[in-house]
């Protein structure tokens, strides 16, 4: 995995919106076991007591569930993924609509922007 650290957010935030896009995205298979708070910690470079509270958010969010002889697995809800998939993908096109706007683009640009990517990309 590709940890992306910015020293200005808080990291267990970062680390619990990186583990969800993994989970959204099948990098953690549903019903799967989940590594260890010791083997995540140590791959991302961070306290384990950070990684731990960064898992307990994703726990809440009832995408990883803890069992207490096996050790934690990513949930196979698929409707609690793909909500969490869903909302992420929401905030990548705001976040792209801002930078759009600031660079004076209309709504109408925009749209014209994204369908001429659209079929390049085809």
């Amino acid at each position: 995995m590709e940890w992306k650290i910015d020293e200005n957010l808080p990291i267990r935030t970062q680390l619990t919106e990186q583990l969800a896009a993994y989970i959204a995205s099948g990098c953690f298979k549903p019903g799967g076991r989940f590594p260890s708070v010791r083997e995540l910690a140590a791959d991302a470079g961070v306290n384990p007591n950070t990684m731990q509270r960064a898992l307990s958010e994703l726990e809440d969010m009832g995408l990883i569930i803890t069992n207490r002889t096996a050790g934690r697995c990513v949930t196979d809800d698929m409707e609690k993924i793909n909500n969490v998939r869903k909302k992420q993908a929401k905030k990548q096109v705001e976040a792209f609509l801002e930078k759009m706007k600031a660079l004076g683009f209309s709504r109408d640009e925009i749209a014209d922007v994204i369908n001429e990517a659209i079929k390049e990309g085809e």
